[in-house]
């Protein structure tokens, strides 16, 4: 069997774009023949599917899935919009968030785990690139348990159910009965989806956040001309308000605009006649913090079709 050399592994790599694994294994069945692993690559759909690699996934589903005490959520992207509609690829978001109920967070530990038709997760993530022809990827997931309650999942803009847009899980830690949970639970996921709070409370949002904001605030107090002492409240009242209307538990309730989520939660607890602590939650939005390539459309028509857009008039 011939010598299979890095070298060789990233000439095929810059060749095809496949990753350095498939490329390995191209190499070995193939005896180190390069233009036989090139074309064993391309009959397997994974230099097809490696080429798409540089294209913006920004679009896709978010899965949540819920096992009593133990909630799930995942993001897969792709690039365009359809392909969430697409079967393959909902049933694929559908159960990647169920393995996660079992294998957790870690997206690598995800990728190399066992998919239920055969293969790994990551395996059928090539395949289903090939398949449906757009660059997809597994970006992130989150996992949340309870001791003694319940995990309350809701989707915000479902497609199908347990798929969309937004999904949120609300981790709810009491004795209380799981329908008088559940219920509450919804009603806080749907707070969530709508309000988007960056921490559980005030103590738990982001020290660099925070400074990042007193800088802002400062600024803006300066610019009232008014003296230093003055400047320093008006930085820590900015800071209080954002805090306040940041953290989870003190944010006003979405459903009456008036009464803190803490309140909520304490007034559920009563009624219950058992305590009732909103223990963590999970907001993902579909896309969130990836930059979305801003194409021109026309001019992509235009490139495919052959035709040369008009060029601009010279003044």
């Amino acid at each position: 069997m011939a010598e299979i050399t890095a070298a060789t592994v990233k000439e095929l790599r810059e060749r095809t774009g496949a990753g350095m694994m498939d490329c390995k294994k191209a190499l070995a069945e193939t005896n180190g023949e390069m233009e036989a692993a090139i074309d064993w690559l391309r009959a397997k759909g994974l230099a097809a599917a490696a080429k798409k690699a540089g294209r913006t996934a920004a679009e896709g589903l978010v899965g949540v899935a819920v096992a009593g005490s133990r909630g799930a959520v995942v993001e897969v992207n792709s690039e365009t919009d359809f392909v969430a509609k697409n079967e393959i690829f909902q049933d694929f978001v559908r159960n990647v968030a169920q393995i996660a109920l079992e294998k957790g967070a870690d997206v690598d530990v995800l990728s190399a785990a066992s998919y239920p038709e055969g293969g790994t997760v990551a395996e059928r993530l090539t395949d289903n690139i090939a398949k449906i022809g757009e660059n997809q990827s597994l970006r992130r997931a989150a996992l949340l348990e309870v001791s003694e309650g319940v995990v309350v999942p809701y989707v915000h803009n479902q497609v199908v159910p347990g798929l969309g847009k937004i999904g949120v899980l609300v981790a709810l830690e009491s004795a209380a009965p799981a329908e008088t949970l559940t219920a509450l639970g919804k009603q806080i996921a749907m707070h969530v989806a709508a309000a988007n709070p960056l921490a559980l409370d005030a103590d738990s949002l982001s020290p660099a956040l925070i400074e990042r904001e007193r800088g802002i605030a400062m600024e803006k107090a300066k610019e009232s001309g008014k003296p230093q002492n003055i400047v320093e409240k008006m930085v820590e009242g900015g800071l209080a308000k954002f805090r306040k209307d940041n953290a989870l538990l003190s944010q006003l309730f979405v459903m009456d605009n008036k009464t803190p989520v803490a309140e909520v939660v304490a007034s559920a607890a009563k009624d219950a006649g058992t305590g009732i602590v909103l223990k963590d939650f999970v907001r993902v939005q579909l896309g969130e913090g990836i930059e979305k390539k801003q194409d021109d459309f026309a001019a992509e028509v235009a490139a495919a079709s052959g035709v040369k857009k008009n060029p601009e008039p010279v003044a």
